[in-house]
Parts: C-alpha cells; structure tokens; sequence
C-alpha cells in the first residue's frame, strides 16, 4: 500500500478505524457521552488492536476521541443493566482477561500514542496510561476518580501509575481520587507534551511518523525489551537483548539502515 492510500474499516458506529502512512488511527466515535466505553465498544477495541498489530503495513497506532472527551470512563448506564458484562453479577474466579482492551493494549509490538483530544477519568485514563506515549490537549484533564465511586482502578492503574511516576506519587493521585490538569500531567512525566486543543492529532502524527520512518522490527523488538525490563533483573535483560540483536542484524532493514548511515541519505525500511 502506498503512503498516500488511506484504508477505514468499521467494526461498529462507536469506533472508527483508519490507516494511513503506516499509521493506524482508532477513534472513540460517542461524543454525546463522552466516549464512555459500552460493551460492543470494548469487543470493538480489542478487535482493532489486534488488527493494527497484524497488519504489516502498520507502524504505529493512535488512539483517540471525538468531541470534547477522550474517554469519560465506562458506561455506567450499560453497566448497570448488565448490558455490557460489566455487571457485579457474576461469581466466577476464573474470569478471563486476556481479550480485554488494557490486557491486549498492553502486549501490542505495535506502538502506541494516546492522543488525548479530551478528558481521560476512570477507565479511559487507565486506557490513556496503557499507551506507550500521551499528547495531550491543554484543557483536557486526567480523572483518577476511583475511590470516589467506591472502587479500584480496574484497568490496569495500579500496575501503571506508580511506574509511571513512582509509589508516592501514584498513592496520593489513586488515594485521593485527583483530578490532574494538562501541565501537572507533563510535569510528572504522565504525558509526553500539552499542546493547544486543535493540534492534538497534529503532533500525535507528527510523532508517529517518526516512528514510522523508522524500522519497525527494530523499534517493536525495543518495545519488547522495554517491556520485559519492567520485571526482569539486568544480566537477564542484557542476555535478552543479544538474543533479540542477532537476528535483526541478519535483517535486510539493518543492512538498509548502515548502508544508509554511509551514504547519507534516508533509510528506506520494508519490515523485513
């Protein structure tokens, strides 16, 4: 496919799904409730991960929303029907979570940039916090307000945060319930950058096509490592990082990206 062919698909009405120059763009479609998470919403994410991370022609992956929300949390309305499965109705111990949105966003090789459009609470700033990079617009905010509605942060939160920003830290925001703004969000480190509201897309792009430009089996072998180096000591990680070196030095993008350094140019990566 070429860098100027955009592909869509549309797994349902709420998310929208487009590739375009190695970027894959999946965007919550519900602005009149704030992008609030349903249950078809939930199969539709996980769907569209999966998707993204299969298909070869995709270097990155951007996760955003419509409207004035990014995503205002799950839908508490479905929820308490017992329409989306989230209901506290069930009694199993064996419950599986290897398909759920957090789970899946969490072992992509696929990078990912959440594009915060809008406000992130609950379970869409868990969702926020399971990408590998957050651009934010300046006005939106991050809405840890678990404890305040009587429950944990379900989506990974706890995992996350205080690697993110540290034990201290990460107690005071999910102990409290705060709410952060923009600029608090950047200054602990929780977001890459606040940028005006309407150039959200706009950087979350321009990163993603630097990434893009880059070789892809390189950069999701990086991800890897990165990834495994969160519960790995660091004689076990070096060794797994010589294991994942020999063979992309057998590949025909490492072979490009020398001969590229020596002539000066840009490197012309295939993914292979």
């Amino acid at each position: 496919m070429s860098q100027a062919e955009t592909r869509t698909h549309k797994a349902t009405d709420e998310v929208l799904y487009e590739v375009s120059a190695h970027i894959a763009t999946i965007t919550f479609n519900c602005p009149d409730r704030m992008n609030t998470i349903s249950g078809p919403m939930l199969n539709a994410l996980t769907e569209l991960l999966l998707k993204a991370d299969r298909d070869p022609d995709v270097r990155c992956i951007i996760l955003t929303g419509r409207g004035r929300a990014f995503c205002a949390g799950l839908d508490l309305r479905g929820a308490s029907s017992g329409s989306t499965g989230l209901s506290g109705t069930s009694t199993a111990t064996d419950i599986d979570l290897r398909a759920t949105p957090p789970t899946v966003l969490f072992n992509l090789g696929t990078p990912t940039i959440c594009a915060m459009n809008g406000s992130a609470a609950g379970y869409g700033m868990d969702m926020a916090l399971g990408c590998d990079i957050r651009i934010m617009a300046e006005s939106a905010k991050m809405a840890a307000a678990f404890t305040k509605r009587g429950i944990v942060p379900e989506s990974g939160g706890t995992w996350l945060l205080p690697r993110l920003i540290g034990w201290s830290k990460a107690a005071e925001i999910i102990f409290t319930g705060r709410t952060l703004t923009a600029a608090q969000c950047v200054e602990l480190g929780l977001a890459s950058r606040a940028v005006p509201d309407g150039e959200v897309m706009t950087a979350a792009r321009a990163v993603a096509a630097e990434i893009a430009a880059n070789a892809p089996l390189a950069v999701q072998a990086s991800k890897r490592l990165m990834r495994m180096g969160l519960s790995e000591g660091f004689d076990e990680h070096v060794h797994h990082v010589f294991l994942q070196l020999l063979p992309l030095l057998k590949s025909a993008d490492a072979l490009e990206g020398m001969k590229a350094f020596m002539e000066k140019r840009p490197a012309e990566f295939k993914g292979r």
